[in-house]
């Protein structure tokens, strides 16, 4: 199983709004992909983790470019955009 182990990068952590944009593009991925083990798709899940800015977590998938796409955006400033 593909995993990675990245820095939380949205300056509130994986808050509200950074938790609902990763969890909308994990619903659009073929695979499923975990969030130091909850499922990425669901954005209540991912927040239940309190995982704050700079928080390193493991991401994790059946399929490595799900892993990749879920990583890169744990790791963006969310909150910026």
């Amino acid at each position: 199983m593909p995993s990675k182990t990245v820095i939380v990068g949205s300056s509130v952590g994986l808050h509200a709004r950074p938790a609902a944009i990763i969890a909308e593009e994990a619903e659009k991925l073929d695979s499923e992909v975990t969030i130091n083990g909850v499922n990425a798709s669901s954005s209540l899940m991912i927040m239940t983790l309190g995982a704050g800015p700079g928080t390193s977590v493991e991401v994790a998938g059946d399929d490595a470019a799900a892993v990749d796409t879920i990583a890169a955006l744990v790791e963006k400033d969310l909150d910026a955009e």
